[in-house]
């Protein structure tokens, strides 16, 4: 294998010459015998170690294996779970993951320069192309429809783990990436001087066993609860909504195989969402509060199914006071249903029953990072950010992350600079910090907005909702952002 250096260019940049970087790679490569203490040290030396093997942190490290700049920087990855969990998954077409994720063409386009895609089963993910909002007080709608025949897709709908089977089958294909699952990281701290390397400014992380690995880079992606950004000392800012999502995986009536559409209704608790996926599956995900959440999850699946139809269909009053009742939700939906003039050209197939065990909930929180970088460490995805799921941004917004990443060290590995450095990190944070502020601050102001039936504000958000969908090309710059073109 060529030496690291070769890399750079033969003139080293002066402040760089005593630096750890150039110890390391003057060390591996030594014609010199080595001491058993130095060659230890070394062996548990790399570019760029990754902390969480989710989609984010598996994006980051396909790309870089990916890379014909940063393809020779040593890699390693760790994850406390178990990898062949997706790594062997073999799915059943009978049922689907209720852990779901909005993929825009853009993140899909980056999936499919770094070689993932083409591992993800396709018959498991299902594209839309249109999309219909409303207020679930006042009934003014927004419609976004692309036209089918000319391929255009709003997002594609993917199981989490499909996503990652296809990512680590890239991995495995590339080859080089060090991968540490079932392992937790229990410190992290600085290295130490070990007389010909100097360790010190670096971040040393101590898993599960004992072992240490230095990395010139740490990278966090490893959740909201990142340990990465608390021993960066970065703090995290934001607030909890006071509502839980509730996911669930449900079947539906039969849906028109060319055109998927999504639906998504605003009510005063939060807004609920059916995504299709392929045949009559759907994906749910209704943002209420913890009390009607855990009423939800404690439901028969026929008052559970009840439940989700009426929430697309009935009166936000009518929602409200069979959300209260513990049992014969059915029968109630059935007559209040009969006596309710209901558009159902505007409206979601009728979901027919709910997939065993599917039914989840999590607490909704909004949390921004103060930076995306210090001193050799960098954070991606949630460990950066947390959003709202009501526009499904927030697995986008990690890849954007790993985008980003990804051109800022091919910048300082061509350039010769230290990839661990805040002054060739600077670039990732300029890049991506302002354009995921702006998103995680619309929708904020979107849940807001939406989360009340205070009439004043219904009569001003509907008549936004109106002129909107009456401006097609607003409209379509809407969708274009919202599918990740520019």
């Amino acid at each position: 294998m060529k030496p690291i250096w070769r890399l750079r260019p033969r003139t080293a940049i002066p402040h760089l010459r005593n630096s750890a970087q150039s110890q390391f790679t003057a060390l591996r490569y030594s014609p010199v015998p080595r001491t058993y203490t130095t060659t230890n040290v070394l062996e548990n030396l790399y570019d760029v170690v990754i902390v969480g093997g989710g989609p984010a942190g598996l994006s980051l490290a396909t790309s870089l294996r990916s890379s014909s700049v940063t393809s020779r920087l040593r890699v390693a990855l760790i994850e406390g779970l178990d990898l062949d969990v997706g790594r062997k998954w073999k799915p059943s077409g009978e049922s689907y993951s209720n852990r779901v994720s909005s993929l825009t063409p853009g993140s899909v386009g980056f999936l499919t320069d770094i070689g993932a895609w083409k591992h993800v089963q396709r018959n498991r993910v299902q594209a839309y192309h249109g999309m219909q909002v409303w207020d679930g007080v006042s009934g003014s709608r927004i419609e976004f429809n692309w036209d089918v025949k000319n391929s255009s897709t709003i997002a594609y709908m993917t199981e989490n783990v499909n996503l990652v089977h296809g990512l680590l089958s890239r991995l495995e294909e590339l080859g080089g990436a060090q991968l540490i699952d079932k392992t937790r990281v229990e410190g992290i701290s600085f290295g130490e001087d070990h007389g010909t390397l100097d360790l010190r400014t670096w971040p040393v992380v101590q898993i599960t066993g004992g072992r240490k690995l230095a990395a010139r880079l740490l990278v966090g992606a490893d959740g909201a609860n990142s340990p990465v950004r608390t021993f960066a000392g970065i703090e995290s800012r934001g607030w909890d909504y006071g509502r839980h999502g509730v996911v669930a995986t449900v079947k539906t009536e039969d849906m028109p195989s060319v055109e998927r559409t999504a639906y998504q209704r605003f009510l005063p608790t939060g807004p609920i969402a059916l995504l299709p996926l392929p045949e009559n599956f759907a994906t749910l995900v209704w943002s209420t509060t913890p009390e009607i959440a855990a009423q939800l999850k404690k439901l028969s699946p026929t008052d559970f199914v009840a439940m989700v139809n009426s929430a697309f269909r009935l009166s936000h009053v009518d929602i409200a006071y069979m959300a209260k009742m513990d049992g014969g939700i059915s029968q109630e939906y059935q007559w209040r249903q009969s006596v309710t003039p209901i558009d159902s050209a505007g409206v979601p197939s009728t979901v027919l029953e709910v997939q065993e065990k599917s039914i989840a909930s999590f607490p909704l929180k909004m949390r921004h990072a103060d930076s995306y970088i210090s001193e050799r460490m960098a954070l991606v995805g949630d460990a950066a950010h947390t959003v709202h799921p009501l526009a499904g941004q927030g697995l986008n917004q990690g890849i954007g992350d790993v985008q980003s990443l990804i051109r800022t060290l091919e910048t300082a590995v061509q350039t010769g600079k230290d990839i661990g450095s805040t002054l060739s990190l600077e670039s990732y944070y300029s890049d991506q910090y302002f354009k995921n502020n702006l998103m995680i601050g619309v929708v904020d102001k979107l849940h807001k907005l939406y989360g009340t039936a205070f009439p004043p504000v219904v009569a001003v958000r509907s008549l936004g909702l109106r002129a909107v969908n009456a401006m097609e090309g607003l409209k379509s710059m809407i969708m274009k952002q919202a599918a990740g073109e520019r």
